[in-house]
């Protein structure tokens, strides 16, 4: 990456699924003009009717107004000329990825950052057999999901990304109101899609065994868990649990228990018969289809943008913010 002092005016969103439809509402929501490019021909009419939805998920914006900065282009080369950015949102197939980015590096400019969505496939790998130039600009940009709403985004450069490349991207992200968070080295699934494994390994595991229902599980989650990492994570948590003592105190007094409650934790196994019944219980206590999706997302989306919402309040009182995440 060449760019001095770089001007973000225009962004490339490559693949509109769920993820890259997310990403497009955002970059327009922050004033940027979006290029959104996807092979599937009912494309202008997917965003149409995705965003008065993503539109209630941002506050202070309108359908109009969000769709009025993205411009529909059914070519890829087409849409990725000229751009500042490419976020890439394809197929979870590291062929795939390597195909297709080799196609954005032949026709995007030459000082663009090359940013994948990739939930799990490393920059590294995806940037095998570019030549130097492209794999320097080429780095994972991993969102949660829904990118409009959940503020993370795991910066991850691969063995042949330029620092300035990622520095660059880093800031790019800090400025539309995401909370950026660079991985010091690479790893498959990253950090917070190998933390939600971690624990939706045992939470089915404690489903499958009968201890409680999806959402008696649900609610534990909501009660303990996740109210409490949404305002510190978990070494700040163990940290105030041991009292003045501290983490230091904790693992001294209840590591070892940890430790040994870690060989009894589950190792369920997805078969067809546990998919069925995980499934049968999700949909029994929410519903399914799409009246359904839409209003269980909206109301998803308000939750977290209260939780966001009373988090920056308190930061801003704080006088500091250090860690906390900037409002989407």
């Amino acid at each position: 990456m060449t760019r001095q002092d770089p001007q973000w005016t225009t962004v490339a969103v490559v693949g509109a699924g769920t993820i890259g439809l997310s990403w497009a509402a955002l970059l327009a929501a922050r004033g940027l003009r979006v290029r959104l490019t996807d092979p599937r021909e009912d494309l202008a009419q997917v965003l149409t009717e995705a965003i008065p939805a993503l539109s209630a998920g941002i506050p202070g914006t309108t359908p109009a107004d969000l769709l009025s900065r993205i411009e529909v282009v059914p070519s890829l080369p087409e849409a990725v000329r000229d751009v500042d950015l490419v976020q890439e949102n394809g197929p979870e197939r590291l062929s795939f990825k390597q195909d297709l980015f080799a196609e954005i590096a032949a026709h995007a400019p030459r000082e663009a950052v090359l940013a994948s969505s990739s939930s799990g496939i490393v920059a590294s790998d995806i940037a095998e057999d570019l030549p130097d130039e492209a794999a320097a600009r080429l780095l994972i940009a991993h969102p949660f999901n829904p990118p409009h709403v959940v503020p993370l985004v795991e910066v991850v450069p691969g063995a042949r990304t330029a620092e300035p490349v990622v520095t660059g991207a880093f800031d790019f992200y800090r400025e539309i109101g995401k909370t950026p968070v660079r991985l010091r080295k690479e790893v498959d699934g990253f950090v917070a899609n190998r933390l939600q494994s971690a624990i939706m390994r045992e939470a089915i595991s404690l489903v499958l065994d009968g201890v409680v229902s999806v959402p008696e599980l649900d609610t534990v989650m909501k009660a303990s868990l996740g109210g409490r990492y949404a305002t510190i994570g978990p070494f700040e948590s163990f940290h105030l649990g041991g009292g003045p003592g501290g983490i230091r105190h904790m693992m001294r007094h209840l590591g070892v228990g940890m430790a040994e409650r870690w060989k009894e934790l589950g190792d369920p196994a997805l078969t067809p018969a546990a998919i069925d019944e995980l499934t049968t219980q999700t949909e029994s206590a929410y519903g399914f289809g799409a009246d359904a999706y839409v209003d269980r997302t909206r109301s998803r989306d308000r939750r977290h943008n209260a939780i966001s919402a009373a988090l920056d309040s308190e930061a801003r009182d704080d006088g500091a913010g250090q860690g906390r995440h900037h409002r989407n």
